[in-house]
C-alpha cells in the first residue's frame, strides 16, 4: 500500500489538534501550576528516583534552575525533597499527596476531553485510530532504540 504524500503533513495537523484538546482540558480550569511545573511533577511522578541534576538533564536545563523549580514547588506543597536510603548525600524528589492527586485529576481531565473528541468519529474509525496509534508508537519505539549509524542505513 503506498503511503498517501500528505501523511506526514496529516499526522502533525493531528498531533496540533490533539494538543490543542489537552491544553484546553488543563487552561479550562484555574491551574495553580505552570505548564513546566506540571511537566517537573509528572517527570518525577513517573521516576521516583529523580534527584536535582537527573531532573535538570531530563530538562536541558541547567541544575540551578531545575533547583529553583523544586523550590517553587515545594514551596506550594506539591514536592518534597527526601534523603536516598542508598546515599544520604542524595536527595530525591518526591511528589507529595496533593501533587499526585493534582495530575491524577488533570489526566481524568485530559482524558475526558479526548473522549469528547471520539465520541464524535465513527467507531470503525476509532478502532482503525487505535491500531495506526499501536503501530506508529512500535515503530517509534524502533527508531528510538537504533544507533544514528542504523538510521542514517535506512535513510
Amino acid at each position: 500500500m503506498e503511503r498517501p504524500p500528505n501523511l506526514a503533513a496529516a499526522i502533525d495537523a493531528a498531533a496540533e489538534a490533539l494538543v490543542g484538546v489537552l491544553d484546553s482540558a488543563v487552561s479550562r480550569h484555574q491551574m495553580a501550576v505552570s505548564p513546566t511545573q506540571l511537566r517537573v511533577l509528572s517527570l518525577i511522578s513517573s521516576r521516583p528516583e529523580t534527584n536535582v541534576n537527573g531532573l535538570a538533564e531530563l530538562l536541558d536545563v541547567v541544575p540551578s534552575s531545575a533547583s529553583r523549580l523544586c523550590d517553587r514547588l515545594e514551596a506550594t506543597g506539591l514536592l518534597r525533597r527526601v534523603p536516598d536510603p542508598r546515599d544520604r548525600r542524595e536527595v530525591r524528589l518526591m511528589p507529595t499527596a496533593a501533587a499526585e492527586t493534582l495530575l491524577r485529576e488533570l489526566q481524568e481531565r485530559r482524558h475526558r476531553a479526548v473522549q469528547a473528541v471520539l465520541d464524535r468519529m465513527p467507531g470503525r474509525a476509532q478502532h482503525e485510530l487505535l491500531l495506526a496509534l499501536v503501530a506508529f508508537e512500535r515503530a517509534a519505539t524502533a527508531v528510538a532504540s537504533e544507533s544514528p549509524v542504523d538510521r542514517a542505513r535506512t535513510a
